[in-house]
């Protein structure tokens, strides 16, 4: 068995409806999407409204501040990315703008996380885009 570190499974960066989403992870923006006819707040990026079903939307950019909403420690892990990172937490973020979104929250204890508490954005860098994850203010 080896100790090298493996790699995080990356998501799909040229799908139709996400690719707006993941090019702007490259640039360091989270983006998401509104509806022009209901205003709505849309994520995950689709192509159409989930309240008129309107196909207009416009993708805005968030400011990256948010707070957990309600999330989970993982003590136990199969995959080997993240069997190395336990425990880790698994989070809810509602975004300051709108969206919610599951992510991981890093830069603390994982027995410090607390519903509540104020995040921001951090990004985990890789090639052809960066995986929003977010860290305790």
């Amino acid at each position: 068995m080896s100790d090298k570190p493996v790699a995080r499974p990356l998501p799909k960066f040229d799908e139709a409806d996400t690719a707006e989403f993941w090019a702007g992870t490259k640039e360091k923006e989270f983006r998401y999407q509104q509806c022009d006819n209901c205003q709505k707040i849309i994520f995950y990026p689709r192509r159409t409204c989930t309240g008129c079903t309107n196909s207009q939307l416009i993708w805005k950019v968030s400011n990256g501040l948010g707070k957990i909403y309600t999330f989970s420690i993982v003590r136990l892990s199969y995959h080997p990315f993240f069997k190395q990172q336990l425990p880790y937490v698994v989070a809810w973020i509602d975004i300051d703008e709108g969206p919610r979104i599951l992510s991981n929250v890093v830069g603390c204890d994982a027995e410090d996380v607390k519903i509540g508490t104020e995040v921001k954005l951090e990004w985990e860098i890789h090639e052809n885009l960066n995986i929003p994850l977010f860290e305790p203010i």
